[in-house]
């Protein structure tokens, strides 16, 4: 029984009813009154759950008007409270006062469908730009991607800080390095920052409308190219969601490579962070060394699947490339040799005083923040949060495997660096499991067509934290919405807050320490 439907059902009584196309039962979905909708997650808020995801569809193809979905998690437990807005109001109470992640999903509702949340003490655009047509609501039916839009003239109205000494520093949204654009605006005095406000959206492509155009197994190339860094979780997520919908299980063989692909994906990531982080403290011998050892990886994974970084290894139903005994035996031979290797790096970061006195009690975020804020991922757990898609919704074959979850209560940019640590030294042993333990058989089976109007949920724990996805089908059973919620929606509300009271020149290591996708965030 879920814990977090029966608090709603105990107050709700018939006022809650049970979405019967959802899948899997697992995560139920509760339909509920829109006047209600605020309330729900008051109850919710009241048993310590957190809010995942909030989103919204244009149900006019069914006859409706908007859908409004809010996805509650607590630890093995998910749970989407759903109303319904008219056509012609659509609106619904605001969640805000009681979820701070609902602040910039409320925002990002109303920019791309025009859906309002009543009581949003904020009605800035998020995602869509201030020089859109306010009338330009990319993710309703009626919206033609096909014309360009005309420009508007639009001033983004950033936050102010005024006093004696006060000034704002403003950066990006082009960077001096070969990274996505994102704008940060800083209030300082002197060297110390008094607020961090970011504007991102530059990135913004259609990726969930164009989702809408594609077939269910060809959507999964595109799930894959969310977040490049991040191909193999994103699409994992995503067929996560389409074997739901379809009743589908992929072959153990299938489930066993999946995860040793996600694993690679995470140690690759995570070596590549710990160089970028000692290289913004200007300690470069070990961001080239920790760069010498994601390039190894990477080309061994050119070499034995096809792609420096896994893109197009997985697909509704299982994986697209296989293994061999050669193959098995090349990865039990790097393992060992990229455990050695970091050990050694590992020694000379943690003794080295000055990255120490960089790293150490920087950008902190205490662990009843992230709570607050709802972080996920590396992030929430270097912030004291034990959480782990891994663990709590253990996907096959993570089900059979234990996991060991590294969780710090420092808070700063040392305690996200060491939870990379000790998250490589877990996945290499967790990479060796694999590789010995793989069963024999397919890699792929068929899938069907989903009904009409059904919906899946996927969720997965990427290199960077929890991948939400959430598909519904259309009248013919075709894609009718696709909601993808990286992890850095909701991450980085947290580097905002990190970084008061430090100096301006620690911001980079802080962004470093938090490393998260623009692409992911703007979609």
């Amino acid at each position: 029984m879920s814990k977090l439907k029966d608090a709603i059902m105990s107050v709700f009584g018939p006022d809650a009813k049970d979405d019967a196309g959802q899948c899997p039962s697992s995560v139920p979905t509760l339909i509920v009154p829109r006047e209600r909708f605020a309330e729900a997650a008051k109850i919710l808020k009241k048993g310590y759950a957190l809010l995942a995801a909030e989103w919204a569809t244009d149900e006019t193809p069914y006859g409706r008007g908007f859908g409004v979905f809010a996805c509650y998690r607590k630890e093995s437990e998910y749970l989407i409270i759903k109303t319904l807005a008219p056509q012609t109001d659509p609106t619904f109470p605001s969640l805000t006062k009681k979820f701070v992640p609902a602040y910039r999903f409320e925002r990002q509702m109303k920019s791309l469908l025009g859906v309002i949340a009543i009581g949003h003490p904020d009605t800035r655009p998020w995602i869509k730009h201030e020089d859109w047509p306010e009338d330009a609501w990319p993710l309703r039916k009626s919206f033609d991607g096909s014309k360009p839009l005309p420009r508007v003239y639009g001033e983004y109205e950033w936050i102010r800080a005024e006093g004696e000494g006060v000034y704002e520093i403003p950066v990006g949204p082009v960077h001096a390095g070969i990274i996505e654009p994102g704008h940060f605006r800083f209030q300082a005095v002197g060297e110390d920052i008094l607020n961090l406000e970011a504007k991102l959206g530059y990135v913004h492509k259609g990726i969930e409308k164009r989702f809408e155009a594609l077939s269910w197994s060809g959507a999964s190339r595109l799930a894959g190219r969310v977040s490049g860094d991040t191909t193999v979780a994103h699409c994992l997520a995503y067929c996560h969601a389409v074997e739901a919908l379809t009743a589908c299980r992929p072959p153990d063989r299938a489930q066993w490579l999946r995860a040793l692909f996600l694993e690679r994906e995470r140690i690759a990531n995570h070596l590549g962070d710990l160089g970028a982080i000692c290289n913004d403290v200007a300690f470069a011998i070990l961001f080239y060394h920790f760069m010498r050892l994601k390039e190894a990886v990477v080309r061994t994974n050119l070499a034995l699947f096809g792609h420096r970084f896994l893109m197009d290894t997985i697909k509704p139903g299982g994986t697209v490339v296989d293994i061999d005994a050669t193959g098995v035996a090349a990865i039990l031979r790097e393992a060992d040799w990229l455990a050695e290797e970091l050990e050694r790096l590992v020694v000379i970061y943690d003794e080295n005083p000055s990255v120490e006195d960089r790293v150490r009690d920087t950008g902190i975020l205490s662990s009843e923040k992230a709570r607050e804020l709802g972080m996920v991922g590396f992030v929430a757990r270097a912030s004291g949060l034990n959480l782990d898609c891994r663990i709590h919704q253990p996907f096959p074959p993570y089900d059979r495997i234990n996991v060991t979850i590294p969780v710090l209560v420092s808070g700063d940019v040392h305690a996200r660096a060491w939870v990379r640590i000790e998250e490589i030294r877990d996945s290499l042993r967790i990479i060796r499991e694999i590789v010995k333990s793989l069963p024999a058989g397919d890699i792929s089976v068929p899938f069907g067509a989903p009904l009409p109007d059904t919906s899946g949920f996927g969720a997965v724990e990427g290199w960077r934290g929890e991948i939400l996805y959430w598909l519904q089908a259309g009248p013919k059973g075709e894609i009718n919405r696709c909601m993808v919620r990286d992890p850095s929606s909701l991450n980085w509300l947290g580097l905002e807050q990190c970084i008061h009271g430090n100096i301006v020149p620690d911001f980079p290591v802080c962004n470093k320490s938090f490393n998260q996708s623009y692409s992911g965030n703007d979609l």
